[in-house]
């Protein structure tokens, strides 16, 4: 019989916003202090950056997108934007299945998600936090609660 996936739905609608929000920042830039903080796997198969980056951040790494970044470009499994490490302009392709954690913190919103790992290939369940991204749980924090109920109070109108 089949079920419901529902971890598997809600990781696909919070990726997508993430999506969104790259997407919007590619067509139009970011407004204000809007800046995005990703972090991601850089061992998943899909992530496709330079290898010094790897040797120094073997498992994962976040970047900074504000002020100086070119030609972000996002599809449907994967975004690709170009920084500069050392003064040097490197192109990144980042998967979305490989993203860790996703914050804005001009507008205190945050997503984290459960890491991609090599063993398995595989994401697990997320964990999601808006309001205040100094507080996203750690991984450790969250594996003593159940990871299958999101609160949505922080998205509710007061």
């Amino acid at each position: 019989m089949n079920e419901l996936n529902y971890d598997d739905l809600v990781q696909k609608a919070l990726k997508q916003v993430v999506r969104d929000s790259l997407t919007f920042a590619a067509q139009s830039g970011l407004p204000g202090k809007h800046h995005f903080y990703i972090s991601f796997r850089t061992d998943h198969p899909l992530t496709s950056i330079p290898a010094y980056l790897i040797e120094n951040h073997p498992e994962e790494m976040t970047i900074v997108l504000q002020y100086q970044f070119w030609d972000l470009d996002v599809m449907d499994k994967t975004f690709e934007v170009t920084l500069s490490f050392n003064d040097i302009h490197e192109r990144l392709v980042i998967p979305f299945d490989g993203l860790t954690s996703f914050v804005d913190p001009s507008v205190k919103f945050g997503l984290q998600f459960t890491p991609f790992t090599e063993t398995t290939g595989e994401s697990s369940p997320l964990h999601v936090q808006s309001k205040n991204p100094q507080q996203i749980p750690s991984l450790e924090e969250d594996a003593e609660k159940p990871n299958n109920v999101i609160m949505i109070d922080a998205f509710r109108k007061k």
